[in-house]
Formats: C-alpha cells, structure tokens, sequence
C-alpha cells in the first residue's frame, strides 16, 4: 500500500511554476501603455488582467506577524526540500512528482464552498478567505506517516477563525475538507491508489483548536502549488496526510467524515492519525523519525514525540484509548 502524507520537500519550484517579478511588471506596463486611448487597448488590458488572476501567484510575498508562542525554535528545512520533497498523489507517486507536475494546477480563480451544520453557509474566493483574519507565521514540526519529518514556517491563521465566523450549529460534530479534483489538471488522479476526491477530516474541537492552521503561504509567501495552494490545512500533532491541501470544500457534519486513507486501509490508518511513537504502523515502527535534511548514513534518526512534541493538544483526548483510536 502507497502512501499519502500531503506533500511536503527536494527540488526547487519549476521556473515554469514561478512568473519572475519583473517579467511580469513589464508585460504590465506593456498593455497598460497600449491600452490607454484606445478600445482594442482596453480590451487587452482586460484579457491580460484575467490571465494574471487565473495564474498563481508563486513567489508572491506575503504579510505575516511572527508568533513565536506557538513556534518551535528547532531549525528550520531548507525550502528546496520542503518544495521538493513531497507527498501529494494528485499529482504523481514518486516524491519529486508533484514539483515537476503541479504547475498545471490553477490556483486563481478559486473558491472554497463552507456549509453543512452552520448557520451561515458561504462560498469564499481565496482573497476573501485570505483577509478573514491577520496572518501569522508559525514555524511547525512535520511528521510523516512514512517516517521522515521537516520543520516548515506556515502562514495562515487558526482555523477556529473560520469556524466561528460560520457558527456551527448544535449538530455539528465534525469538519470535513476536499481537495480538488480535476483530472485535467492533476495527472495523479489516473491512478487507482484512492477513491478521488481525496477528503480529510477532524472533530470540531479538534478543528477549533489554537494549532489547527489554515494555512495560505510558507517561507513568508504564497504556497507553491505542489504544497498545497491556494489553501490548505496544517495539523502539527497528526500525521501529515491529515492536513488537506488544495482545499476546495470544507463541510460540517454530524457524523465522522469518511476520509480517504482511513476508507482505502483503516487497519494502517485511523481517522485520529495523531503522532505517537507508541503506536506502530502495522509495517514500521513509528518510534523514530528521519529529518529531512539531516541525511547522511551516519546519521542517527530522532526519536519521534508524541503528539508531535504539541502535548497542549492531550486534553483532546483525555479518556481516549489512543491504541485503539488510533
């Protein structure tokens, strides 16, 4: 069995993935000279405005505070690895798959359609969704399923932000996230490895708490595409294909979610999937983990931590046989 950490780390960005600033201020002031006085010139202009917002925006910054309150200091992956070395199957099985094929992905325009058990059902675009609350840096621990970690600076917001802007109703209990699926711009979907489209989910009050990122940007600018743009989910203390990329729906619901590695082998994967170095996958142990550019045939591997080294997060699961419900 394959399988799927949402995608994280060794080549840089295609340059076919990343418009150069200049290029693209000049071929702007290229059509705003010939577009002034004159209707085929406005037109133009028009048609190049519509161009650029279907395009993703790669390298562009963004405005984030730093919170150092929930940050580790540990250092940080190079962003080549993290760009580079990836899980995300929508996009291909080997780990440089999704840098070399996901530039066919279109991340403006793009919506997120929020409803289920709320009170207030909305469809969002990603500049909305964007500027609903101040964005932050946090540099967070990634740990895979497959037994490899890296420590990324994410950008986004609590997710909570979203849920209580939406105000879940008495029914909801849990929070579902779909990613797209487009085979026309993902390649990945033609394989067989999960039913499509690939669905995560949480509780609700695992989903309202403080570390469940919503996540638009890394290493201080927007996400690259193989990492999940425009809009994906960051869950440091789970394993990392708990956090969902690509985002395209995210649902209330009463009853748990039916999410995609739990569906395709709920022996190995649980719906919980929260970090524990007591709980093996039935073919590895999950006890250690191998740092992400700290390779090297000497170098000894780091004992993992539970709860990927986030204990805040035990009251969730006060009572819980974590063996069971794992």
């Amino acid at each position: 069995m394959l399988i799927k950490s949402n995608r994280e780390g060794s080549n840089p960005p295609l340059s076919s993935e990343i418009t150069p600033r200049e290029v693209y201020e000049e071929r702007r002031t290229f059509i705003a000279r010939m577009a002034a006085g004159a209707v085929a010139g406005s037109a133009l202009w028009e048609m190049a405005n519509r161009e650029a917002f279907a395009q993703a925006p790669a390298g562009q910054k963004l405005a984030a505070r730093a919170n150092p309150a929930l940050s580790t200091t540990e250092p940080r992956t190079a962003f080549k690895d993290a760009t580079g070395y990836n899980n995300f199957y929508e996009f291909g099985l080997d780990k440089g798959d999704p840098a070399d094929n996901a530039h066919t992905l279109k991340t403006r325009p793009w919506t997120v359609l929020i409803d289920g058990e709320i009170k207030k059902p909305m469809r969002l675009d990603i500049d909305s969704l964007t500027k609903l609350a101040p964005l932050e840096e946090r540099v967070y621990r990634l740990r895979c399923v497959e037994g490899w970690s890296m420590v990324i600076p994410w950008v986004g917001y609590s997710l909570s932000n979203l849920i209580k802007h939406v105000e879940p109703n008495g029914n909801a209990k849990f929070v579902e996230f779909t990613t797209l699926a487009d085979p026309k711009q993902m390649p990945g979907l033609r394989s067989g490895v999960l039913d499509w489209p690939y669905v995560e989910g949480l509780r609700l009050d695992e989903a309202m708490h403080p570390l469940a990122l919503l996540t638009v940007g890394m290493y201080g600018q927007v996400l690259p595409n193989q990492n999940g743009a425009p809009v994906r989910l960051v869950v440091p203390w789970k394993y990392g294909f708990k956090s969902a990329k690509s985002i395209v729906r995210i649902r209330f619901t009463r009853d748990q979610p039916k999410t995609a590695w739990n569906v395709s082998a709920p022996s190995e994967y649980g719906f919980y999937s929260n970090v524990n170095p007591k709980v093996d996958h039935p073919r590895w142990s999950q006890a250690t983990e191998r740092r992400i550019g700290e390779d090297g045939f000497f170098k000894k591997k780091r004992e993992t931590l539970m709860f990927n080294g986030y204990p805040e997060v035990a009251s969730l699961y006060a009572g819980m046989d974590l063996k069971k419900l794992f």
